[in-house]
Formats: C-alpha cells, sequence, structure tokens
C-alpha cells in the first residue's frame, strides 16, 4: 500500500529586511491581491496608516482599527459584515495578528501578517489566542500567506519585547524534550520532520552573536527561527514542537498571577526550570539567558516564588492529553526543590 504524502501549507511570502512594510505596493501586487482589508492596533495606526497607505496605489486598502478586548463573537460578527476582499492584512502586536488571523480564517481568505515586535512565535503559527466565554483560548487558524518583517521598526522596540521573543524561541528545547518523553511513555508519536525543524530553529539562533540584541543579524535570525518554530507546529499538526512542561507553568500562571508577564518572559523562566529538571542542555540555556541580558530583566520584575511553586503543582492540570516531565511527581517535586536551592532563581524571585 502506498505511503501518501503529507501536504502541508507554509507561507508563500516570506521578507524580512529594512523598510519591508513599504514594500507592500509590490508585494500585493505580484500575488494579485488588488482589494485588502488592513488591520491596525491603536499604536500602528497612528505611528504608520499614513506612510503605507502613501506607499500604496494600486491596490483597494479598508483600513480598520480594531479595539484590544474583542471576544470570538465580535470577531466572527467583524469578519462577516465586511465587504468583499482579497487578502487581510494586520499589523501590529499578537492581538492584533491574532484577530487577522482569526477573521480570515472565518472567510478563507490569505492573510498577511506583519509584526512589529518578536516577542514570540504567533506571527507565524497556525493557532490564535482569543477571548472564549471570558477565558483566553487557544483556536484554529491557518498558517499566514505571507509574512512580512520590518526589522527597522523591530529593531526600536523596548528591550523586554524581543527577551521574551528569545524565551519563547528557547523553550522549543525543553517541549522537544517533553515530547520525546511523551513517545517514550507511549501517549504519542513525534513527528520526526516537524522536530527536526523546530530544532534546527533554535540551534541556528543559539550560534548567533549575542552582544547586542538590537543587532539586525541577531533580529533576522530570532524572527527566522520563531516562523520555523511556527511552521513546524503545522506540519505536526499540534504545538508539541515549541511548547511542552515550559508551557503548561506558564499558562497555569495566567490564571493564578497578581501580575502576568509577557508570554515570553514567563515560558522563559520556566525553560530555565524544567532544562535544569530535564538535565538537558542547561548550561546552554544559563548561557544564553546570560549574555541576551534575559536574566537582568527579569530580576527587575519582582516576580513571586510562591505563584511559580503553584503553577508547577497546576501544570499536569493544564492539559490532561499531555504528558510532560511535570505529569510525574517525581519530576514536579524536583522542580519545586530546585525553586527553592537554585542561586539565579533567589535572585529573580521575591
Amino acid at each position: 500500500m502506498e505511503t501518501p504524502v503529507t501536504s502541508i501549507p507554509i507561507p508563500a511570502i516570506l521578507e524580512i529586511g529594512n523598510g519591508t512594510v513599504f514594500s507592500l505596493e509590490r508585494i500585493l501586487k505580484q500575488h494579485g491581491f488588488v482589494n485588502a482589508v488592513f488591520l491596525f492596533d491603536d499604536f500602528t495606526y497612528q505611528t504608520y496608516l499614513e506612510d503605507i497607505l502613501e506607499s500604496i496605489s494600486s491596490t483597494k486598502i479598508t483600513t480598520v482599527l480594531l479595539p484590544p478586548d474583542l471576544d470570538i463573537q465580535d470577531l466572527i460578527k467583524t469578519a462577516f459584515e465586511m465587504e468583499r476582499f482579497d487578502v487581510v492584512i494586520a499589523m501590529g502586536g499578537g492581538t492584533v495578528i491574532d484577530y487577522g488571523k482569526y477573521i480570515a480564517f472565518s472567510r478563507q481568505s490569505p492573510f498577511l501578517s506583519i509584526p512589529t515586535s518578536a516577542s514570540n512565535d504567533g506571527f507565524a503559527s497556525s493557532n490564535c489566542s482569543l477571548v472564549v466565554n471570558k477565558k483566553k483560548t487557544t483556536v484554529p487558524a491557518r498558517v499566514p500567506y505571507g509574512i512580512i518583517a520590518d526589522l527597522e521598526i523591530i529593531q526600536h522596540v523596548p528591550d523586554r519585547f524581543i527577551l521574551a521573543g528569545i524565551g519563547d524561541l528557547m523553550s522549543n528545547i525543553t517541549a522537544l524534550y517533553d515530547w520525546e518523553f511523551e513517545e517514550k511513555n507511549g501517549v504519542t508519536r513525534v513527528n520526526h520532520f516537524a522536530y527536526m525543524l523546530s530544532k534546527k530553529a533554535v540551534n541556528s539562533f543559539i550560534r548567533t552573536p549575542m552582544t547586542d540584541i538590537k543587532n539586525q543579524l541577531f533580529l533576522k535570525e530570532l524572527i527566522s527561527s520563531l516562523t520555523l518554530g511556527g511552521i513546524s507546529t503545522v506540519i505536526s499538526g499540534n504545538s508539541s514542537p515549541i511548547s511542552g512542561s515550559e508551557h503548561l507553568i506558564s499558562h497555569a500562571l495566567d490564571k493564578i498571577s497578581m501580575q502576568p508577564q509577557m508570554h515570553g518572559i514567563q515560558v522563559g523562566i520556566a525553560t530555565y526550570i524544567m532544562a535544569n529538571i530535564q538535565n538537558h542542555r542547561a548550561e546552554r540555556m544559563n548561557k544564553i539567558f546570560m549574555r541576551t541580558g534575559f536574566f537582568d530583566y527579569v530580576k527587575g520584575l519582582g516576580l513571586k516564588k510562591e505563584e511559580y511553586r503553584r503553577a508547577i503543582e497546576m501544570a499536569p492540570r493544564i492539559k490532561s492529553n499531555r504528558y510532560t516531565f511535570l505529569h510525574e511527581e517525581s519530576y514536579r517535586n524536583s522542580a519545586l526543590q530546585f525553586l527553592d536551592e537554585d542561586d539565579i532563581l533567589h535572585d529573580i524571585f521575591n
């Protein structure tokens, strides 16, 4: 019996460079888009709308400024109130990118993703985080038709956005180890191509010079690696190549923390913890977080050790279909002990 060849969608457009956001005229024309809906958040609407519209003449652009507190019903209503369009474009942070991704998914339209920071891999992934019944929930969408990253814009965001992206990307290491652990325990099967892509993404980033996180070579590598991580989830059909026990800790923190931090910041700290519990590439993790200034940044956030303790205990209940290291009591106990004994965490937590 002949084995079927897997067919997966991948972006047709990937442009990472200086001034790419002002090349939209060329990109839209090349791909035959003549009628576009362009979504902005408040910052990008105020800062870039006028210049972008001046750079586009051959495509009809309908601009939409979306508030940051829409739920999934609001988005569906918004999507079907719009007149016909060829493509949805969203420019801004993670929220408006998720809105655009879901509107395009609802209307079966191509989607162009223009992230203004590299704080996580959401700009390239095939799902989005939306409010459903008053709770943040991961819902399916589709991988973007195109990703356009303007390094001149991303270069000028506050450091914390870049550090969050580093934290999110480094979690590929612990997530992949969790994925192998799940397969050994008979819970799942690893998709080896998705595994390879996720691993190569983070390994390529690790080899990049770390002296300046605003350096354009560094940012290009970070964005490229986050993109590959996003594509790996399309291949696997789930988030396992880039999300394991460290993400479960972060999701638990979102529920219990008095002051939740950015996703990639929480994930980065949890990744450091889990790399030590897994006894897998912990020294490399330490070096990356030291060299990039990640540890220095999180030391000033006033994070609560007790919240991380509760999050580790809650982690197995976040996704009952997973079987990560934290689903075993011995590893949870090791993680709780590590919170008390590690010198770096001692400096991070209040």
